[in-house]
């Protein structure tokens, strides 16, 4: 098995994890998504979510989630398959797969010290920043780059085929 295939980890083994992080006074940074057809922006968005603390925990939604947010088309790839080119990141710390549509949950759970989102959301619309911000974390809203999208590059190749 590849190592940074370990990255990967349940909920339970990732809040052990960060909890142990926290207790020797590490910044532990949280983030989610789809990432479906993994792309420069999304590297980028996760290299600058890095910056802003010690341990990146990336959860990566579901098949089935993915279907009911995007449609039935979608995911193009499997969710281990997701998870492990976004664990492939040097910059990743920790990867997990949720279920739900939205990430809460995991982050009432995590109790991350900053909570990261693309600047294409309002602070009003990040789910779990009033749980990041009333347990003393921070919310932070990173560019996003325009120039991918998965979405995008999907219907980019249906014309192409067509």
């Amino acid at each position: 098995m590849e190592p940074y295939r370990l990255k990967i980890k349940t909920l339970e083994t990732a809040n052990a994890e960060q909890n142990r992080l926290k207790a020797k006074g590490k910044k532990i940074v949280f983030t989610n998504g789809c990432f479906d057809l993994l792309h420069p922006g999304h590297a980028r968005y996760l290299s600058a979510a890095k910056k802003l603390g010690d341990h990146l925990i990336v959860a990566v939604n579901s098949d089935r989630s993915v279907k009911a947010i995007k449609g039935p088309q979608r995911p193009i790839f499997p969710e281990e398959a997701r998870a492990e080119l976004v664990a492939a990141l040097s910059f990743v710390d920790t990867v997990i797969i949720f279920d739900e549509d939205d990430p809460l949950r995991v982050i009432e759970c995590l109790l991350p010290n900053v909570l990261v989102k693309g600047e294409d959301w309002s602070e009003a619309e990040i789910v779990g920043a009033d749980v990041v911000k009333d347990a003393g974390g921070e919310v932070k809203r990173i560019p996003f780059s325009t120039d991918f999208s998965s979405t995008d590059i999907i219907n980019k190749l249906k014309k192409q085929k067509e």
